[in-house]
């Protein structure tokens, strides 16, 4: 099992900008990709931004060169820096962890999602 803990959600005006943490816990030897999701009432959640244990990385169109995923040194941590923040980036988000093993198995995590909010 894993636990993800994000925090750092919250209010800011647009133009602002705002730093997501999610911290894993748990069985996390082999965690081989972590990322971001969010979901807007009435929408489907999407991805935000992932990025894999070799360090590649993966952005939604519409984030490209505004947001920003990075880990911690201890690699079980992600982070996502949120920079030009739009009204239509408001949504719950949801940090993501896959754990894995080629033709063995394949396990998904969520955190319990924290809410962003921009204003105009």
């Amino acid at each position: 099992q894993v636990q993800l803990v994000e925090s750092g959600g919250g209010l800011v005006q647009a133009g602002g900008s705002l730093r997501l943490s999610c911290a894993a816990s748990g069985t996390i030897f082999d965690i081989n990709a972590m990322g971001w999701y969010r979901q807007a009432p009435g929408e489907q959640r999407e991805l935000v931004a992932r990025m894999q244990s070799g360090g590649s990385t993966d952005y939604a169109d519409s984030v490209k060169g505004r947001f920003t995923i990075s880990r911690g040194n201890a690699k079980n941590t992600v982070y996502l820096q949120m920079n030009s923040l739009k009204p239509e980036d408001t949504a719950v988000y949801y940090c993501n962890a896959v754990r894995s093993k080629a033709g063995a198995y394949e396990y998904t995590y969520w955190g319990q999602g924290t809410q962003v909010t921009v204003s105009s």
